[in-house]
Order: C-alpha cells, then sequence, then structure tokens
C-alpha cells in the first residue's frame, strides 16, 4: 500500500502531470475572471486530451499484462 502511494506521487510529479496541473490551474483562474481565450481553450483541451489519452493507454496496457508505466 506505501509503495503504491509513493509511486503515485512520484508519478504526480512527472513533467506531463506539473503541466497539466498547472494549466488546469491558469485555465480556473481565466474561467473565474472570464477571459478565456479560443487559443487557451484549444491549446488546454489538446494537453488535455494528450494526458489523459496517454493514462488511459497505460493503464489499459497495465490492465492487459502489460508492463507500461510501472518500471518493469
Amino acid at each position: 500500500m506505501r509503495e503504491s502511494v509513493i509511486r503515485r506521487l512520484s508519478n504526480l510529479l512527472s513533467v506531463k502531470s506539473l503541466v497539466t496541473l498547472t494549466l488546469t490551474a491558469v485555465f480556473a483562474y481565466m474561467a473565474a475572471a472570464g477571459t478565456i481565450s479560443k487559443d487557451f481553450m484549444t491549446i488546454y483541451a489538446v494537453i488535455i486530451a494528450f494526458y489523459f489519452g496517454t493514462q488511459s493507454r497505460r493503464d489499459k496496457g497495465a490492465g492487459e499484462g502489460g508492463s507500461h508505466g510501472d518500471g518493469s
């Protein structure tokens, strides 16, 4: 259990996750301020789709006995 928590925290600190979390914070700020531009919305949507697409692919591979992203 502890190893799982440590692994998840270390994955959260990856560059991809930090970029996604930062952009989400900026998106939330811009939404609250009412200043979201169309260009930012497009960039944000592409990055979020990439993040969740790779996450889904890694989870699916691990569920099928693959070794994607688990260090094996």
